[in-house]
């Protein structure tokens, strides 16, 4: 969860408590005053009560301004706590409301809009918390950067619209390549960062081959004609000491010896 977000829910969840203890307050209110009504009842009913033939008989003479005085007393009392009530419960339905939108603004300010994925503005904070995680519990953590092979073609051939769609569709192939412990972030305009969990370099391959699957598959669908889309993937393992600098380096200058591999494959096959 992003810290941001967890800060919000803090906050909301404070502002709750409190609204319920003023709740609390009000029903405390209202069983003392039941209490207090009764003992006076009682103050007033039990000197008039007299024993005869073993029954209990009770003659009380009260006045009709203090008849009145407590029935109006009484009144005034459950009118403000149903007011009371009724003002707790807009607050609460207010706080929930505003907690939403905030919410909402909280993921929009670190989401990007055309992909619905974390933007690079949330990677420094997300990539440090990956990494605090990874030094507590000892574990590998590894960093992936992909890119979208000649996008520009697919903006010139298709149009932007089609170009839109295809990082849009390669962000979710992404997404659900990985587990929900991973991140998947739109890096640049055509490459997108992926953080992977308790996961070694060469346990990254087999994220690597499931985004592979997966691309061979839109590919079959025949999304873009006479056009075949294709990745570059670069890998890089963290280590103690590295900083986030180091890994997107590795990654990058992995990603693009993978690129240059497979021009240069393409290029034997144009030549045989």
């Amino acid at each position: 969860m992003h810290p941001q977000t967890e800060s919000v829910l803090a906050r909301v969840s404070q502002q709750l408590s409190q609204l319920e203890k003023r709740d609390g307050e009000l029903w405390l209110i209202v069983s003392l005053t039941g209490l207090m009504v009764g003992a006076g009842l009682l103050a007033v009913i039990f000197p008039a009560a007299f024993l005869k033939q073993g029954n209990i008989h009770f003659e009380i003479s009260v006045s009709r301004p203090l008849v009145l005085g407590l029935v109006a007393l009484l009144t005034l009392l459950n009118t403000y706590l149903v007011s009371r009530r009724l003002e707790i419960r807009r607050l609460r339905e207010a706080l929930i409301s505003r907690t939403i939108q905030q919410e909402l603004v909280q993921q929009q300010s670190f989401t990007d809009p055309l992909t619905e994925i974390y933007n690079r503005q949330s990677l420094e904070d997300m990539a440090s918390r990956f990494m605090s995680q990874a030094r507590r519990s000892r574990k590998p953590l590894t960093l992936m950067l992909v890119d979208v092979d000649q996008f520009k073609e697919v903006n010139t051939r298709f149009g932007h619209l089609t170009g839109d769609v295809v990082l849009a569709n390669t962000a979710a192939l992404l997404k659900h390549s990985v587990r929900g412990s991973d991140a998947v972030f739109r890096y640049g305009g055509d490459e997108f960062l992926i953080i992977l969990a308790d996961t070694s370099c060469p346990d990254a391959r087999h994220v690597v081959e499931r985004i592979g699957r997966g691309l061979a598959e839109w590919n079959r669908a025949g999304h873009l004609e006479k056009f075949e889309l294709s990745l570059s993937i670069g890998v890089a393992e963290w280590i103690e000491g590295k900083t986030l600098g180091d890994l997107l380096d590795g990654a990058d200058h992995e990603m693009y010896a993978t690129k240059a591999d497979r021009k240069l494959s393409k290029g034997k096959a144009a030549g045989v």
